[in-house]
């Protein structure tokens, strides 16, 4: 079994890093400049054909930094980010048939959630940690505020549209251990090989909480 919990995870960092890799060449070194400025996790979405291979390129070669699988859709997708090297996974939705599966899985996994009712959902399969998704565009902030009410026992990593300049308010709720953060290692600035404006973008992440 994993030596992670979900709650660990999400306490690894303030913002963590979602990163879209369209080359795998690229992946050892933004590892490496996001653990020299302070942030030892990254999530990489498996979005593009490079995805696995980046996965586990950085498992390799960085073991220090604690990769896992976003966009995570079905069992398939979790049994092939486990096989690369990822430590734990995220998914922007949770059907209960990957929830099932994931709980049978050696790494924790996070299902995103939209509603109350997903979150009880999720809660009724022995989740408590959740990816709230679309986070700015389903309220934000506020939307949290309301959720911790009839749901106390939720915590979240919201992702969706935050900013570095709103991600302090997310930050401050009980409720909320992480935000996630395109911002951090942006697609543009990976592929550049800006690694300057990453390292910069990810110490003023790191500093957050």
């Amino acid at each position: 079994m994993s030596e992670l919990s979900a709650d660990d995870v999400m306490k690894l960092t303030p913002v963590l890093p979602v990163v879209t890799i369209k080359d795998a060449a690229h992946a050892v070194e933004l590892a490496r400049v996001l653990l020299a400025s302070g942030v030892n996790t990254i999530e990489i979405t498996l979005r593009t054909p490079a995805a696995l291979a980046a996965i586990k390129a950085i498992a390799e070669a960085a073991p220090e930094m604690i990769v896992g699988a976003g966009t995570v859709l079905n069992a398939d997708d979790l049994d092939a980010a486990i096989a690369a090297g990822a430590r734990y996974a995220l998914s922007p939705g949770g059907t209960p048939k990957l929830m099932k599966a994931a709980r049978k899985r050696e790494i924790p996994f996070i299902p995103g959630v939209a509603t109350a009712s997903e979150i009880q959902r999720g809660l009724e399969l022995g989740y408590t940690h959740f990816k709230l998704f679309p986070a700015e565009q389903l309220g934000g902030v506020p939307a949290l505020k309301a959720l911790a009410g009839p749901l106390p026992q939720a915590r979240f990593c919201p992702t969706g549209s935050i900013t570095a300049d709103k991600a302090p308010a997310y930050l401050a709720l009980e409720t909320v251990l992480c935000v996630g953060g395109s911002w951090v290692a942006a697609s543009e600035k990976i592929e550049a090989g800006d690694w300057g404006a990453i390292e910069a973008s990810a110490k003023r992440a790191a500093a957050m909480r």
